[in-house]
């Protein structure tokens, strides 16, 4: 995912875990800004739920992705126009990092990708469209956490090569990879070197071996650059970042389903009452393709703040009296 450098509200601040001490480092962190956020948990407390009348904020988190910082915002200014209070907790790391913390009842709502967070929680799933893999990560959910409804939206992980790339080796798929003569490497962030469409997801499902590069940028400036270079041959970027179209990159197709389906889809704790689900609920019916995409296109090209981004665009749904 891209962290197209942007003004934005949050960032790793005070959570002192050590988990996100390493999502802060390398490159990552010079692309990254905003105001830092106090950990809602002493470290290494243990999570408690508020009692009964409780007035403890929820605590809304994103990934390391300005995307997602995006949509997180969407969820917290619709909830505080109805009255609930919000803690950020925004820019906290990739699903390596975060989602440990919202198994154990640390962050109370997250944005996350259907099809990607199936994976961490059903081995081998064999769900591939946007209805089986949503109705399987509800039966997958752990005790205590309830997926909300999916958004139209879609950010799709994807494999990109350059136009230049693509037609001087007649490549139109990633199956077309195998006709590539020399090595071929993929870049992107660290922690793809072991998911599933890292390297072994391709061998697996395509029969093809590629090397890897990490590079700390979620499919940002530098891994655009590093495949304009030719120092990678393909790179792992979202569907919904609108550099795909500003760079000329080529989406190759995955025949085999490597891929799966990845609607926008709200992570709750127990702690979202049925009232503030319903709102969630609203903006994610709201929250089309086109429009996600174009709220992805005011921070990269705009270098939009997330906040405003969001406030902007709850306005004009109506979320925002």
């Amino acid at each position: 995912m891209n962290t197209t450098p942007s003004t934005r509200g949050g960032r790793f601040g005070t959570i002192r875990r050590a988990g996100f001490a390493l999502a802060a480092m390398g490159t990552a962190a010079a692309l990254l800004a905003g105001c830092a956020s106090a950990d809602p948990l002493e470290e290494g407390g243990e999570t408690t739920p508020p009692a009964e009348g409780d007035s403890a904020a929820l605590v809304v988190g994103s990934q390391a992705y300005y995307s997602n910082e995006i949509i997180a915002e969407l969820y917290a200014q619709a909830l505080e126009a109805d009255g609930y209070e919000i803690d950020r907790q925004l820019q906290i790391g990739q699903r390596e990092v975060y989602l440990p913390e919202i198994e154990a009842g640390s962050i109370d709502l997250f944005p996350e990708y259907s099809g990607p967070l199936l994976q961490q929680w059903s081995e081998d799933p064999a769900e591939r469209t946007s209805d089986e893999v949503y109705s399987a990560l509800v039966e997958a959910a752990p005790e205590g956490l309830t997926i909300l409804d999916q958004a139209p939206a879609t950010d799709q992980d994807s494999y990109v090569v350059t136009r230049e790339f693509a037609e001087a080796n007649d490549i139109t798929t990633v199956a077309d990879l195998a006709n590539v003569e020399g090595a071929l490497t993929l870049g992107a962030n660290s922690e793809a070197e072991t998911r599933p469409n890292g390297p072994q997801g391709i061998a697996e499902y395509y029969g093809i071996e590629v090397g890897f590069t990490p590079i700390e940028d979620s499919g940002g400036p530098l891994t655009i650059q590093a495949l304009q270079d030719g120092d990678i041959q393909l790179a792992i970027v979202y569907t919904a970042d609108p550099t795909i179209v500003q760079n000329d990159l080529v989406v190759l197709e995955d025949p085999e389903g490597l891929f799966l389906s990845s609607n926008v889809v709200p992570v709750a704790s127990d702690r979202v009452d049925a009232e503030a689900q319903a709102t969630v609920n609203e903006v994610s019916a709201a929250l089309t393709a086109d429009a996600l995409v174009e709220l992805n296109r005011q921070s990269v090209e705009q270098q939009s703040p997330a906040a405003d981004i969001a406030q902007a665009w709850l306005e004009e749904q109506g979320f925002l009296g």
